[in-house]
């Protein structure tokens, strides 16, 4: 086997553990560092795993020859700068999403991984698990046809954050795997979002976004910070089937329902007579059989391999940019009372076309 890679670690709060504990665990990877400004709390997590150096200062990891790559789990609004400076020091980087705060920091990080030749990778977690990886694979093989419409929830009593509301703390969830599953990913061009601050915590707390999809179809995403009920859950609909995938049930976390409409071919002569045209398909439901393993073991081992063989990973930075050109624009719609408002494509100013 080749020599293992050598990672550190940058930021040791709520999702930096789970990343420490995975690059320890892997056989790709080393962990070279955690480095937090907390000392404490990067003792407390290296102590967790076994043990790891620790360190305050990333300008001594970011200078050490022997590290190959950084995971970044700092706040989004930090993003931007640690990862420059990682990307400057040769660095190959995963990144926590969003990627970042701003679309235009998000493309300045992507162009400098690209003009660098380094691998900036979105860690889109969702998009490793065993249920996410088998709906796109069954869109893949066209078993649910074309799709007509996606319905995601995700909602829960959760902590309501400081710096961001909730579009930007929850929908990037179910954005990335939108970009993931769907034939076109998330190649919208325009994006609707409602919001409510009920609590007057100064940002929404309830949101719904919608967009249109390639083909003529409909994405929307339900979240929320305050309900009493936890809910994580996606509707796929096609014309041929439709999928309904719920990560709270571990029993059966995805389900293929062989239903729906079907709406005959119609000449003029009878198209005021569409009614007696549709009929209602009633088949089998069935679940695939998934296995149950950790995706940030996944994550961590694809990080490894797209740099040893060159290429963007699976959830590359594009992937990160392109959640976050509909965050950005959701934003606007929240301020123009939910009017639509465009998505910026990445083309033109990412990819040079």
């Amino acid at each position: 086997m080749a020599t293992r890679l050598r990672a550190a670690v940058i930021g040791a709060g709520y999702w930096g553990p789970n990343l420490a504990r995975n690059f320890r665990a892997s056989p790709e990877w080393e962990l070279a560092a955690i480095c937090d400004l907390d000392v404490g709390r990067a003792l407390r997590v290296s102590d967790s795993i076994g043990g790891a150096p620790v360190t305050t200062d990333l300008r001594e990891v970011l200078a050490d020859p022997t590290v190959d790559a950084v995971a970044v789990a700092t706040p989004a609004r930090t993003h931007h700068a640690v990862v420059l400076a990682a990307l400057d020091a040769g660095k190959h980087v995963i990144v926590e999403k969003p990627v970042a705060d701003t679309r235009e920091r998000g493309v300045e990080m992507v162009e400098r991984a690209r003009e660098n030749g380094l691998v900036l990778m979105a860690d889109h977690t969702y998009c490793y698990t065993p249920a996410v990886l088998k709906i796109r694979e069954l869109i893949e093989e066209g078993a649910l046809g074309q799709i007509l419409f996606v319905d995601s929830v995700r909602i829960n009593l959760g902590l309501i954050q400081p710096d961001v509301d909730v579009f930007w703390d929850l929908a990037p969830h179910d954005l990335s795997i939108m970009d993931f599953v769907l034939p076109s990913g998330l190649d919208v061009m325009s994006v609707s979002a409602h919001g409510a601050d009920p609590l007057a915590t100064g940002k929404a707390c309830i949101g719904y976004l919608a967009m249109p999809l390639v083909g003529g179809g409909i994405a929307h995403v339900h979240v929320n910070w305050l309900s009493p009920t936890k809910i994580r859950q996606m509707v796929i609909g096609g014309t041929q089937r439709t999928l309904v995938w719920d990560d709270l049930n571990p029993q059966q976390r995805v389900s293929v329902y062989d239903r729906g409409v079907d709406l005959a071919l119609q000449s003029k002569a009878t198209a005021d007579n569409r009614a007696a045209n549709i009929s209602y398909r009633l088949g089998d439901t069935w679940a695939p059989a998934l296995p149950e393993r950790e995706a940030l073991a996944a994550v961590v081992c694809e990080f490894a391999a797209a740099i040893r063989e060159r290429r963007p990973a699976r959830t590359s930075g594009d992937a990160g940019l392109r959640v976050l050109s509909v965050l950005e624009g959701a934003s606007a719609s929240l301020s123009a009372y939910g009017a639509p408002r465009p998505v910026e494509t990445l083309i033109k100013e990412v990819q040079g076309a």
